[in-house]
């Protein structure tokens, strides 16, 4: 069970850098297109990128999960993705990267306050860990000063949406295959996400997706379709509240990514944030070896 443990933490480290850079996809992605439209075709892209998957490796199927039942509750996770990832992106047109990041991690703390409605309470060191966690976020990306504006307001709604979203996966994914749900909620996302773009009368051409089709593959095949899955899979042996925290994680990649490739400087105090963060991450899995019995929330 511990092995199985250490790989679900490696799978969900490996999400977060992966969803680290994809803010820099998202944003160049903004430059040419509009936000539904440039999240329904990565959403599709992801989907296809698995469909190989599922042919060389088939789908578990039994009598207590069949292909049906595993498809319709990869539509039940797909609802809480679709409003995450839609008000993130319409966040990101109103706001910086850095405060996008800072507030879309903003859902380790609603996970584990989600978790107390069902009377599932998380440790004494997670709630140290979080509370390490979000003082680092703050040091990453808004400190010396935050005010909340629009995309920012937007951004956060997304954020209790994620943590719905990794709830709904900790009771789904150890009872399902992760290629069913993976699938089926990426399909629904992108299709949904396209529609309701028609419907906003968002542009749609080829030219725009020519432009932004480097930001698109990486948001659609790395983002979607191998950081999602890395977060299904990982998350069969992982607690809700402690994949939040180590899905966090991301903030810090997202900076890197920023000064990397966008030019942004990191300053002292950002990478201060950074050590806070990763000390709250290590915090918070003290109490593994001896009280972890349960993947869920």
């Amino acid at each position: 069970m511990k092995t199985k443990i250490a790989s679900g933490h490696f799978l969900l480290l490996s999400a977060a850098v992966i969803w680290g850079f994809a803010f820099v996809a998202q944003s160049k992605g903004m430059d040419f297109m509009q936000p539904l439209t440039f999240n329904g075709i990565r959403f599709l892209i992801g989907a296809v990128s698995l469909i190989p998957l599922a042919f060389l490796f088939k789908p578990t199927i039994t009598r207590k999960t069949p292909l049906r039942k595993g498809l319709l509750m990869g539509l039940l996770a797909g609802f809480p993705l679709f409003f995450a990832s839609s008000f993130q992106q319409l966040g990101i047109l109103y706001t910086s990267a850095g405060n996008a990041g800072f507030i879309t991690s903003l859902y380790i703390i609603f996970v584990p306050v989600f978790a107390l409605a069902s009377k599932k309470r998380a440790e004494t060191q997670t709630w140290i860990g979080i509370s390490l966690a979000t003082v680092g976020l703050y040091f990453i990306s808004a400190y010396p000063g935050f005010t909340m504006q629009t995309g920012d307001l937007l951004v956060l709604i997304s954020a209790v949406f994620w943590a719905l979203h990794l709830i709904v996966l900790s009771y789904l994914s150890p009872g399902y295959d992760f290629r069913l749900l993976a699938i089926s909620q990426y399909f629904f996302v992108g299709l949904l996400s396209l529609g309701i773009g028609l419907l906003w009368k968002e542009t749609f051409n080829w030219d725009s997706i020519q432009a932004a089709m480097w930001p698109l593959l990486y948001a659609g095949i790395a983002s979607v379709g191998i950081g999602y899955t890395l977060q299904l899979t990982g998350q069969r042996t992982v607690r809700a509240d402690h994949a939040a925290l180590l899905l966090s994680l991301e903030a810090v990649f997202a900076a890197f990514g920023g000064w990397l490739l966008l030019s942004e400087n990191i300053s002292t105090v950002g990478i201060f944030g950074s050590i806070l963060m990763l000390a709250g991450v290590i915090v918070a899995q003290v109490s593994f070896s001896s009280k972890q019995k349960t993947p869920k929330a």
